[in-house]
């Protein structure tokens, strides 16, 4: 999936733009709570075409002075991960020597470049706008992010650049693909090295597979897949990372492109935010979920040590707690082999199919034994269930009045398809709809 960063100095409308765009098609969008500190990543649809939209303004911390150099550190990385750049600017404040040093970076690439003018609502400020030809970024957009105009057209230029939706029949062909992520030093490179070091006669690198991942091809002990890394094996342009935007950006890439995430944990710093907004992110994204707690080896144990660490991390991570959480040391290999039968399992049970009449038999008796409770005085009937034909898990109940179906009953709803179905490692959608 394309990603599309937005840039700009701070207050010309990023924002305002990003959120127009995410809540563009409600069905589809998901504003990832606790991907950045803010929400800063989500989703649009755009004539048919889904992508992923990230707001690098929300990443800009810090007072005035060193505005400058925050900005040209998160343009840098803008433009090392996206496909596809939105340069914001404010015809309100005219040309500003911090626009310039953003288009000075924007003329080196090779990426599709869409010069915004934003705040434009009335002829005047069209006029005005044209002195943002000076940037020598060649045609611009404008727009009023506030109210809506222009962006259709602009949004339009967009997904032209994008390239059309694969296939589902052609991804089903393809060889599982598991990513490697986490946060930087947990040990992602290692794990990889530890699986693929010894036999380097069975490696393949498939480069190009995603422009910047690389994919190396896994076949020992009877398993086949690709293995997804984006972390530690590319050499970056040396750029000091603000490490927060960085890891996050470089596991939206990552995310995107497989079937299974693994998320390297390190041991000995425990399960923190930036791990946990890497989960969430690839949840949101529906993808399988394995944990795998590495340098386990340099942690002090005793009776309850494994018990307890894993007791914090579901803790965590609630409401979703069905997910394989596997204790192992890249370094002295400990369990690694465990971890890879169970990422090829969350792999299985992702792709698993229920039939339609042993759905109806098994979840309709347990509907019928606790129902949910009754609103306003109506009675909700739940006569019918399926399993849609989408890529991932997702299940459709319907009913007499689905409008009075709260969370907690979608929820018990979630936990009995996974107590009798397996689907360990891989989140699911539940709709309730009008029969």
């Amino acid at each position: 999936m394309s990603i599309v960063a937005i840039v700009g100095r701070p207050n010309v409308g990023k924002s305002t733009f990003f959120n127009r765009l995410v809540k563009r098609r409600e069905a589809i969008v998901d504003s990832v709570s606790g991907v950045t500190r803010d929400r800063h990543y989500g989703k649009s649809d755009w004539n048919g075409k889904e992508f992923s939209v990230i707001d690098t303004g929300g990443y800009v911390v810090g007072s005035d002075d060193v505005f400058e150099d925050e900005i040209r550190k998160q343009v840098q990385l803008a433009l090392e991960e996206a496909d596809i750049i939105v340069f914001v600017v404010d015809v309100e404040q005219g040309v500003t020597p911090l626009d310039i040093e953003v288009a000075k970076l924007l003329r080196k690439v090779k990426k599709p470049i869409f010069l915004t003018v934003n705040k434009v609502d009335n002829a005047m400020r069209v006029a005005d706008a044209v002195d943002f030809f000076n940037l020598g970024l060649g045609e611009y957009f404008t727009i009023s992010s506030i109210n809506g105009s222009g962006t259709g057209e602009l949004l339009d230029a967009i997904t032209n650049e994008i390239p059309e939706p694969f296939d589902d029949e052609e991804q089903e062909n393809e060889l599982p693909r598991f990513a490697i992520v986490g946060r930087p030093n947990a040990g992602k490179s290692s794990f990889i090295n530890a699986l693929i070091g010894e036999d380097r006669n069975i490696v393949t690198d498939i480069a190009g597979t995603t422009r910047d991942a690389i994919d190396t091809k896994y076949n020992r002990f009877g398993f086949e897949f690709n293995l997804v890394d984006t972390a530690g094996i590319r050499k970056k342009s040396k750029v000091k990372e603000d490490l927060e935007f960085y890891s996050v950006m470089r596991a939206v890439r990552t995310i995107e492109n497989c079937d299974v995430a693994v998320l390297v944990i390190d041991a000995t710093r425990g399960f923190e935010g930036q791990d946990e907004k890497i989960f969430w992110l690839a949840e949101k994204n529906r993808k399988g979920i394995v944990i795998l707690i590495n340098k386990w080896d340099l942690v002090e144990k005793q009776t309850n040590t494994m018990r307890d660490f894993e007791a914090k991390i579901r803790q965590q991570i609630a409401p979703f707690t069905d997910v394989p959480i596997i204790f192992i040391s890249a370094l002295t290999k400990q369990r690694i082999f465990k971890a890879i039968e169970t990422a090829v399992e969350v792999f299985e049970n992702r792709k698993r199919k229920v039939q339609t009449s042993k759905l109806n038999e098994t979840m309709l008796e347990i509907i019928k034994q606790n129902p949910p409770p009754a609103t306003k005085g109506k009675f909700i009937k739940i006569k019918y269930c399926m399993q849609l034909p989408t890529p991932t898990p997702q299940f459709v109940f319907f009913a007499n009045l689905p409008q009075y179906v709260k969370d907690p009953y979608k929820r018990y709803t979630e936990n009995q398809l996974r107590q009798h179905y397996n689907f360990t490692g891989v989140p699911i959608t539940i709709y309730f709809r009008q029969k």
